[in-house]
C-alpha cells in the first residue's frame, strides 16, 4: 500500500472546519482548563474564530494536506512594516458563539489574549503547531516548522524563529532543541497559571541569518 504524499499549503477558508477539530487536538489540555466544553463545541468555536479573524497582513497559516485530510497546521507571524496598516481585531459578533454560552466566550477570549505575543523587528514567530494525533511522529510537524523555516530564510527581514514551549512539556521542548533551537528566556506569567495552570514558559529561537 502506497501512502500518499504530503503537500504544505496556504490555508483556505474550505479547510477552517478540519484546522479548528485540528487546534482542539493539539491544544486541549490548555483549554480545559477554562472551560468544560466538548470537542465539538470546542472544535466550532475555533472554526467561527477563523472565519471571523481571516488572516492578518503580517501572518500567515499554512496547512499539511494527505490525501485532502488536514494532517496538521501552523501559523507564523512576524513584525509588520510601518507602512502596512494593522486593522484592530474586533471581537465578533455574538450570534455565532451563542453555542457555548457567554462565561466561557469570555474565557476563551481572555485565554488566547494571554497567549498572543507581538513580534520584534526580524523575528518569525511561530504561534501554533498542531498535528492530528494519528499522524504524530511520521515527520508532519517537521515538514511544517522546515516550510516555516524556508520562508523566514527567503524574507530579507526576517532573521530568528521563535516560539514558545510550557514548562510541562519538555518532550516539545527537547524536540525543538533537536531542530536547533535554544531557550532564550525563561518567562513566569500568573495569569497564565491562573488560566492555564501553566505558569512557566520557555521562549525558544533559532537564528537563521548572521
Amino acid at each position: 500500500m502506497t501512502t500518499a504524499r504530503i503537500t504544505i499549503e496556504p490555508m483556505q477558508v474550505k479547510y477552517n472546519a478540519q484546522v479548528g477539530r485540528l487546534l482542539v487536538h493539539g491544544f486541549r489540555g490548555k483549554f480545559q482548563h477554562l472551560t468544560n466544553l466538548s470537542e465539538e463545541k470546542l472544535a466550532l468555536f475555533f472554526e467561527k474564530l477563523l472565519d471571523h479573524f481571516p488572516a492578518e497582513p503580517a501572518s500567515l497559516r499554512i496547512v499539511a494536506l494527505q490525501a485532502g485530510e488536514v494532517i496538521g497546521t501552523l501559523s507564523i507571524k512576524w513584525n509588520a512594516n510601518s507602512d502596512v496598516q494593522q486593522e484592530k481585531s474586533k471581537l465578533p459578533a455574538w450570534k455565532n458563539f451563542n453555542h457555548i454560552g457567554k462565561w466561557n466566550f469570555l474565557k476563551l477570549f481572555i485565554g488566547l489574549s494571554l497567549l498572543e505575543h507581538k513580534p520584534v523587528a526580524k523575528e518569525c514567530y511561530i504561534a501554533d503547531v498542531a498535528v492530528h494525533p494519528d499522524h504524530r511522529s511520521k515527520g508532519v510537524g517537521s515538514l511544517l516548522l522546515e516550510w516555516a523555516q524556508q520562508f523566514a530564510i527567503a524574507e530579507s527581514s526576517l532573521s530568528i524563529l521563535s516560539l514558545h514551549v510550557a514548562g510541562t512539556n519538555p518532550r516539545a521542548k527537547q524536540l525543538y532543541e533537536q531542530l536547533s533551537f535554544s531557550t532564550h528566556t525563561q518567562e513566569y506569567s500568573i495569569l497564565r497559571h491562573f488560566f492555564f495552570s501553566e505558569g512557566k514558559w520557555n521562549y525558544m529561537t533559532r537564528k537563521l541569518k548572521s
